[in-house]
């Protein structure tokens, strides 16, 4: 049987295909279409999906879609009812969107479906909703390598649900408690996001980045005046502060007067003030969910925990919640946000309207890597970089990798595509940006000369799973750089006195361990673990580098610059390479040099990328 998850509409649209409950292909539409957060249509996730199972549409069993629009239209009268007469402007500009296409979604997404996969076909008779939450904790569970686990799911919204614990075991799934808007940790996190200048539903996870810059002087007025925290971890909202439910921005003139001002222009320049608010709404998120999680421990006894929603992105609080030990493991949904709602819906229907039987558990999740997208072989890169004018040479794998080895080491920035796309946000080895993360000046370098971005913005470390716990204080596996953990004392530098002194973003400039370019300013990074199982070739390229350095550690970004979705396919990947300054290009056993490129080619990014 093959069903097909849908998310879209709001953002991050994408497409998921199930075979018996196993995953076959999952993919965002942003990737195809080129526009960040795309939330339209899947249309070309959907057509990529078919294509990987070998399948035409008649073979779709059931169309999924991950939420109910007739209970999220409820919340929206509900809520302008209880805040009215505040909020008539955003309900007018609203409702009439409403009611033309989001009110009758079912018949918009029967006539999306006729016009990608065929009006012949009846569809309105395969279509099932799932529930926003429901998607989200089936995304969690379903896949993770638990038979039975407490699953915790937080974002801004879905219909009314902006929080839920559920309980999984075997193919069964219960929520058990639910929090409800307005009330959102998704929603308080993303006023403040909107209140420092950021872009709400993409500019979350540089609050997270900017936090450790800064001091959480702020996180008492947050929790005396924003939000009530019970010790059960369930908090309310006061929402004389925010303007989220009936109007057109996050934050009303009452939150400005707390914080001492209006909020931060985008562009503008960033002070000590966002970077302290940025640590302050961290702390008061990491104090909920340890809170939360604590509570879950106590109330189901479960010793397996799985977290999925958008605030389980926040890899910074899911290390600290590793690191309390509440439960034996952790395991976060890699596609947590709303495209994994695709992934979610699919897997409820299977296992909850179906009672479909889940896949034989091994000792790792059934997300095999979350490698879970589009490939391409060499010849179909060689096609395209002929087309492109691209100069490359092909090398056996071994060759291949000595020589990446070799420009690694010269401090080179490569550019590495290989294999199946990533399914979520993350690049893991699949469309990544590599380098040597012993060198000081790397982390300035790739986001000023690549990446084009604010020069705070951190980098990840990529580790051989074999030797992660030398390097870091984490024990466990983290293979979708979903947690923060310490770097080893052994590895870090001691601070001067007089670098101690320095403050904001000047911390930049203090080297803090023998891998500078991924550690953080408190010592911490954002760590991947590479396993020989899911990507043997970026673990053969990490053991060459560590046989060559003794570092088994690598730089690894997202393939992409500011503004743009990951790179998908070998024109885009090297378009990015000759638009920014990378240095070398690897799309599976092929090489190219910047030096070799004809240099009309070039289309710098800097003159023309898109504010994200």
């Amino acid at each position: 049987m093959y069903i097909l998850g849908l998310s879209a509409f709001y953002h991050d649209s994408a497409a998921c295909l199930l075979q018996d409950g196993r995953i076959i292909a999952a993919a965002q539409e942003e990737r195809f279409t080129r526009k960040k957060h795309d939330a339209s249509f899947p249309d070309q996730a959907i057509a990529y999906c078919l294509a990987e199972a070998g399948i035409i549409p008649e073979q779709i069993d059931q169309v999924v879609f991950y939420e109910k629009p007739f209970l999220k239209f409820e919340r929206l009268l509900e809520t302008y009812l209880a805040f009215a007469p505040r909020g008539f402007r955003s309900f007018a500009l609203s409702v009439p969107v409403w009611i033309k296409d989001k009110l009758f979604q079912k018949s918009v997404l029967t006539k999306a479906l006729s016009n990608a996969l065929g009006a012949a076909i009846d569809w309105q008779s395969r279509l099932l909703f799932s529930q926003h939450h429901l998607s989200h904790a089936a995304s969690a569970f379903y896949p993770s390598p638990f038979d039975r686990a407490a699953v915790l799911t937080l974002d801004g919204v879905g219909e009314w649900t902006t929080s839920s614990l559920a309980v999984g075991q075997g193919n069964s799934l219960k929520i058990l408690k639910e929090i409800h808007f307005p009330h959102s940790l998704g929603l308080l996190y993303s006023a403040f996001t909107y209140y420092t200048g950021f872009k709400v539903n993409s500019g979350e996870y540089k609050v997270m980045g900017l936090a450790p810059y800064g001091t959480p002087r702020y996180a008492d007025l947050i929790t005396e005046h924003l939000v009530d925290i019970a010790e059960d971890g369930s908090f309310q909202l006061d929402m004389r502060y925010f303007d989220y439910a009936t109007g057109l921005t996050m934050t009303t003139k009452h939150f400005h007067t707390l914080f001492g001002g209006p909020p931060r222009q985008p562009e503008a320049q960033i002070t000590q003030r966002e970077m302290d608010l940025a640590a302050s709404v961290q702390k008061v998120t990491e104090d909920i969910v340890l809170k939360l999680a604590r509570n879950i421990r106590n109330q189901t006894g479960e010793k397996n925990l799985c977290l999925a929603g958008g605030v389980a992105l926040n890899c910074v609080a899911n290390g600290l919640l590793a690191r309390e030990g509440l439960f034996d493991n952790i395991w976060v949904q890699p596609a947590a946000g709303d495209a994994g709602g695709a992934l979610g819906a699919a897997l409820a229907a299977w296992h909850l309207h179906l009672d479909g039987e889940r896949p034989e558990l091994a000792h790792q999740d059934l997300m095999q890597g979350s490698y879970l997208g589009p490939a391409f072989s060499d010849e179909d890169a060689t096609t395209a970089l002929n087309t492109c004018g691209g100069i490359f040479t092909r090398y056996s794998e071994s060759e291949l990798l000595a020589r990446v080895t070799i420009a690694l080491s010269a401090g080179k920035a490569i550019g590495w595509m290989q294999g199946r796309m990533e399914f979520g946000p993350r690049a893991l080895g699949a469309r990544s940006i590599l380098a040597d993360p012993r060198s000081a000046l790397m982390q300035s370098q790739l986001n000023l000369k690549v990446k084009y971005r604010e020069s705070f913005r951190p980098f990840a470390p990529a580790v051989l799973s074999e030797h992660v716990s030398e390097w870091f204080e984490h024990e466990t596996d983290s293979p979708y750089m979903l947690f923060v953990a310490p770097i080893r004392e052994s590895k870090r530098h001691p601070i001067r006195p007089e670098d101690a002194m320095q403050m904001g973003l000047d911390q930049l400039k203090v080297p803090r361990s023998v891998i500078p370019a991924v550690t953080h300013v408190d010592y911490t990074a954002r760590l991947q673990t590479v396993h020989e199982e899911t990507n043997p070739k970026f673990h053969a390229l990490l053991s060459r580098f560590f046989d060559e350095t003794g570092c088994p550690v690598l730089v690894n970004t997202s393939f992409n610059v500011r503004g743009e979705p990951i790179v998908c396919t070998p024109e885009q990947a090297f378009k990015c390479f000759m638009g920014t300054e990378l240095d070398v290009l690897v799309i599976g056993n092929l090489l190219l040099l910047k030096e070799d490129q004809d240099p009309t080619l070039r289309e710098p990014y800097q003159d023309h990328y898109e504010l994200d």
